[in-house]
């Protein structure tokens, strides 16, 4: 199995969301890292054909998927970032409504649609309007309906915009264990939705292709540009204007800053572990509020 993109670009008139983007997937998790605007979701529509390429070619096992239509559709599976769901439809209700538009069997899918309560664990809430769901049980019914058709291509973009601490880690959990058999492409903003399951993380920024690499290898990229830093209360402020600052710990003598630099930020700066979200904020400046936490 495998799907490969070869040169995608998409324009928005004088806009290019997407410039010349190469690479090829198999199975495992795929992580697709950038601020916003970085063109995630373009990329994430194209692949599910909601649009389509100015230029370039995306290709599943060696055939156009827009040549292919309802033969590519019928593998593949997507959530949006933004999920439509009727508010007064019950889960089953719901997940019964969006097998008969995949046209599946109805038998296999009253199967498929226990199957998958469960294993979203909304069993219990079967019954309930969705409308009643909370934004983290409004995601796993949105996974469910992806996978009723049992894809071979899983197509998920900011999943966990808006979910709290416990719903995003119950959510990453579920895209690991059914990632075996699959390609699952993971768009996102928020790098501990990727930081323990991605296969390769992907960077964007301003529609290109900046890495494609396993965690480690890009983690390594950056090992002598992680710094810890001890400083004076009334330093903080002139360190914060003049680098990339990640995490400030405060205490009695001071702060502890976690600097982003190319080059060492003082004389007695230290070499930090690097995590990724080191590497985001090394990427994406203009995010540094996604990431970076003051205690």
């Amino acid at each position: 199995m495998n799907l490969t993109i070869d040169h995608l670009t998409k324009r928005y008139g004088k806009h290019t969301a997407l410039d010349n983007f190469t690479c090829d997937f198999t199975s495992g998790v795929y992580g697709i890292l950038g601020a916003n605007g970085s063109g995630k979701t373009t990329l994430m529509r194209m692949l599910a054909t909601v649009t389509t390429p100015s230029s370039g070619i995306i290709q599943y096992n060696g055939k156009n998927i827009f040549e292919l239509g309802d033969d590519y559709r019928d593998v593949i599976g997507y959530l949006p970032q933004y999920i439509g769901l009727y508010k007064n439809f019950t889960a089953e209700k719901f997940l019964h409504y969006i097998a008969a538009l995949k046209g599946l069997d109805q038998k296999y899918a009253s199967l498929k649609v226990n199957e998958l309560l469960e294993l979203v664990n909304l069993s219990d809430v079967r019954k309930k309007k969705v409308g009643t769901f909370s934004g983290g049980m409004k995601q796993r019914i949105g996974i469910a309906q992806a996978l009723l058709n049992d894809p071979k291509i899983l197509i998920v973009d900011e999943p966990t915009a808006g979910l709290d601490p416990k719903e995003r880690i119950r959510f990453r959990n579920l895209l690991s264990a059914i990632s075996g058999d699959r390609i699952v492409l993971l768009s996102t903003h928020i790098v501990s939705d990727i930081e323990f399951i991605a296969k390769e993380i992907l960077i964007l920024k301003s529609g290109r292709l900046l890495h494609k690499q396993d965690p480690q290898k890009l983690l390594s990229e950056i090992s002598e540009k992680v710094w810890l830093l001890q400083v004076s209360e009334k330093e903080i402020a002139k360190y914060q204007t003049l680098y990339k600052v990640g995490n400030i710990v405060r205490s009695e003598l001071g702060a502890e800053l976690r600097i982003i630099s190319d080059e060492r930020p003082s004389p007695a700066a230290v070499l930090a572990k690097p995590n990724l979200e080191d590497l985001y904020l090394y990427y994406f400046e203009e995010d540094q509020d996604v990431s970076a936490a003051q205690i």
